[in-house]
């Protein structure tokens, strides 16, 4: 082993540059052939249903908007390898009118990934590694936030709030003392203060990724989709793990497995509500101009609810009956209690 080599092993670093390099550094994790979808699946590659939830949201954007006539954007952000653009394009196409649009109208499709562009990908697609400005449509991150690399933080004996620090191989220790921007952050939003052994995943980079993203829409709505928990209810000990291969490892940021952790999406929707004069955000549990609540509730409002078919269609249309109850089950799936269903889902309107 060369010296550069074990110097790299052993160097301590905080969570959120470590994760930074084992997510997106040179051969990092992100940055695979496989994509995410060789490792983990999502609600994209659960069911075609979900893309069609994500349509049926797309054209009430645009029927929201007045209809424009030149079109609409859709801006996927963390696009994997453009499955839920291809899906969404998918569940349009039946609708292409001759003038080639996608349901009837023009769909300009943005894939905004740090990885490159996958072979095959369709042409309506353009692949960015930023997202557009002066979006006029939807902006869609599902699972996204909970990838943007944060630090880790934990209450040692005394009750002195530190930065967790830690090598290539997973080992940690505590480091200095958490204050500024990332203190004021833990006070309102995680209070580890005097909580010995408490942990928190500094969420201030995802509020301010969020922000970013929401700023990008001059009108429209922006939707992010991910595990999340909120204010009354954060872990003590934290959420921070690793995935590989389809199960959850322990985080090890050597570019092995993802990093993740659950996004604080209270924090990123009071952030998103500030990132312009347009944007608005706030709790609720129906469908309207905005809302922070679970996909269950989502999806359901977006027509996928699970339910099975009428048994009296097995003896009229029984071909139909099962393709029905193969629906059912698939959308069981995406709003399942203790299972997908539960991610939070956070919906900001931007008004002109």
């Amino acid at each position: 082993m060369s010296d550069e080599k074990r110097h790299e092993l052993s160097e301590w670093r905080g969570w959120r540059e470590a994760t930074e390099r084992a997510l997106y550094g040179p051969g990092g994790f992100y940055l695979r052939p496989e994509g995410p979808a060789g490792h983990f699946r999502t609600s994209v590659h659960a069911s075609p249903l979900f893309a069609g939830a994500v349509a049926r949201l797309l054209r009430e954007t645009y029927e929201a908007l007045g209809e424009p006539a030149d079109g609409i954007d859709l801006v996927d952000i963390g696009a994997g390898r453009g499955e839920l653009l291809t899906g969404v394009l998918a569940a349009l196409d039946p609708e292409h009118d001759a003038g080639g649009r996608a349901g009837g109208f023009e769909v300009r499709a943005y894939a905004v990934e740090r990885a490159g562009r996958p072979a095959g990908l369709d042409h309506r697609i353009e692949w960015r590694s930023t997202p557009p400005t002066g979006v006029t449509g939807l902006l869609f991150a599902n699972e996204w936030l909970d990838n943007v690399p944060v630090d880790v933080a934990e209450a040692d004996g005394s009750g002195t709030v530190r930065y967790v620090e830690v090598r290539p191989d997973g080992t940690e220790r505590l480091g200095a003392e958490v204050t500024g921007a990332d203190a004021r952050w833990l006070e309102r939003w995680w209070p580890l203060a005097g909580r010995p052994g408490h942990r928190a995943e500094i969420g201030r980079p995802r509020d301010e990724a969020w922000a970013d993203a929401v700023g990008t829409l001059a009108a429209g709505r922006a939707v992010a989709v991910d595990y999340a928990h909120a204010a009354e209810d954060r872990p003590p000990f934290g959420t921070l793990t690793g995935f590989a291969g389809g199960r959850e490892v322990p985080a090890v940021p050597d570019g092995s497995c993802d990093v993740t952790s659950h996004v604080a999406l209270d924090a990123c929707a009071a952030a998103g509500a500030g990132a312009g004069p347009g944007a608005e955000a706030r709790t609720g549990a129906g469908r309207g101009a905005a809302f922070l609540t679970t996909q269950r509730e989502a999806l359901r409002g977006l027509g996928v609810t699970g339910e099975r078919p009428p048994l009296s269609l097995a003896s009229t249309d029984p071909a139909g009956y099962v393709r029905a109850l193969a629906r059912a089950g698939e959308g069981a799936e995406l709003v399942a209690r203790g299972g997908l269903g539960d991610f939070g889902w956070l919906e900001v309107e931007v008004r002109k």
